[in-house]
């Protein structure tokens, strides 16, 4: 190679390589600062002991257990404008009235009142128009039978055995029939409430 008086760059050298970075440990916790279960027990604590003063407060001082009652006036009188209706007398201020209704149809009419009876047990009246032949067997169902007889003061009652559990004390007048229901199992607050009626 001539030398010509100019020099040739060296050619450059490759760069060193880097070691890449190890990487950083995630941090962790030490043993004593993570969750205990102390803690999660502290948490629940908080967040059940406002919720169970809530619950005793509505239950005792509100009387929350307690079914809504409601006034049946209004039903037994529209009833009262189509058909001799009876009205229960006498009942305890046990007795809660927890639905009422009067239907018109083209079969007859109908005036339902449900009670919950002193022990808890739902009891339902209904005195209707309906042909006592159709109305039974719909409110019963078609395998009801005669268990036998309750006599109240003003009335002879049959009883038979309804739907589900459900027994029965049946009534037919002239212009209406009057069905109790209530449980197999409680067929006092049936036989106080047909006594109840004048």
């Amino acid at each position: 190679m001539v030398n010509n008086g100019s020099v040739e760059p060296a050619s450059p050298s490759p760069a060193p390589e880097t070691p890449s970075p190890a990487p950083a440990p995630s941090p962790r916790l030490a043993k004593k600062e993570g969750r205990a279960p102390r803690d999660m027990l502290l948490s629940l604590a908080v967040l059940l002991v406002p919720i169970a003063l809530f619950m005793g407060y509505y239950r005792v001082v509100l009387d929350g257990d307690q079914p809504v009652s409601k006034d049946a006036t209004p039903a037994f009188d529209q009833a009262a404008r189509v058909f001799p209706v009876a009205r229960p007398a006498g009942l305890g201020d046990d007795w809660i009235v927890a639905s009422a209704s009067f239907r018109r149809e083209d079969d007859g009419d109908t005036l339902r009142v449900g009670y919950v009876a002193p022990g808890g047990d739902a009891v339902q009246l209904l005195e209707s128009t309906v042909d006592a032949a159709a109305l039974v067997p719909a409110q019963l169902g078609d395998s009801g039978e005669r268990l036998g007889n309750f006599r109240a003061e003003q009335r002879n009652w049959l009883m038979y055995s309804g739907r589900d559990g459900e027994i029965a004390l049946v009534v037919t007048e002239t212009d209406r029939t009057m069905i109790i229901l209530g449980a197999e199992d409680q067929p006092e607050s049936l036989q106080e409430l047909a006594s109840a009626l004048p």
